[in-house]
């Protein structure tokens, strides 16, 4: 379930699957504005005092000017151009805000695009006192500014509050509990986690036959970031069920206080721990079978 008053929009991804982002609102993108041009304004007085107080000291006024407009394009240009680079999309107001710059397809921000946007910025933000982006904003419906629709870009809102209203995961047989307890799950991305949540909440409202094509696609890209395969004849959606559980669970126990967890994961990582394990829950030399509708990942 989405939160109220937040704007999804759907990507495509290159694998083809359809996925809902949130957007940032427009007043979360005005506060992130508003501090990242507090910094940048806060760079330019130091550095034009700084200028000022060389010229004071002998530097001659074409040098001082040179200096100046360097400083100037470094400070407007420069700075959302670095921090999205580096940061694949987040400012220092936008990391405070919980809000990324991603591209059309839901990918990270390139270089090319934090360029064309930083270059629009000065334009649309600086010298026209942002209104063209306030307009362009408030008509988009995913609240593009020019910046935006010129580089392939919008802005979504990364954090979002808990997911205590989201959509409960089918129940998981304890037979696939007590698989999940062994997953070797570091490999497996959020982007990955998130398609596979989204697809199970959206069960209803799939056909049997894009049930069933999209599901063996996203289990076999969960499989592929996930070991050991999941027992014979294991259904898809209990196979996905059964890894995000797994996951939350674990999110849950490492952000809880407390040695229990602490204490099972020394258990598990003793040696011949993995072993005792794999004997007594896989058994042994029994070939890959699946029952109707059931999952065999690919090897």
């Amino acid at each position: 379930m989405r939160e109220a008053g937040t704007a999804v929009a759907e990507v495509v991804t290159g694998e083809a699957v359809v996925l809902e982002v949130p957007c940032a609102r427009f007043p979360s993108r005005l506060l992130a504005l508003g501090i990242d041009m507090s910094i940048q304004v806060t760079l330019l007085v130091v550095l034009f005092v700084i200028v000022g107080l060389a010229t004071a000291g002998g530097l001659d006024l074409a040098s001082a000017a040179a200096i100046g407009l360097i400083v100037l394009v470094a400070v407007i240009v420069g700075y959302p151009v670095l921090w999205e680079t580096l940061t694949r999309g987040a400012s220092p107001g936008k990391y405070a805000l919980g809000l990324r710059v991603v591209g059309d397809d839901g990918g990270p921000e390139r270089f090319r695009q934090a360029l064309v946007r930083g270059l629009a910025a000065v334009v649309e933000i600086w010298l026209l006192l942002g209104f063209p982006a306030l307009i362009s904003s408030l008509l988009s419906d995913r609240g593009k500014r020019l910046g935006d629709i010129f580089a392939g870009t919008f802005v979504v809102q990364q954090r979002l509050p808990s997911r205590q209203n989201a959509a409960p995961l089918p129940p998981v047989s304890p037979e696939l509990v007590r698989w999940g307890a062994g997953l070797e799950m570091s490999g497996l991305t959020e982007q990955t986690a998130e398609t596979a949540r989204r697809y199970l909440a959206r069960l209803p409202e799939l056909t049997p036959a894009a049930r069933a094509e999209l599901g063996q696609r996203i289990a076999g890209a969960v499989s592929a970031q996930v070991s050991p395969s999941p027992p014979p004849g294991t259904a898809v959606t209990d196979y996905l069920s059964a890894v995000l559980a797994e996951r939350r669970n674990r999110e849950n126990a490492r952000l809880a206080p407390g040695p229990p967890r602490v204490a099972l994961d020394a258990w598990r990582s003793r040696p011949g721990a993995a072993e005792a394990a794999e004997c007594e829950e896989e058994p042994p030399h029994q070939p890959p079978a699946a029952s109707a509708g059931g999952f065999v990942p690919p090897a």
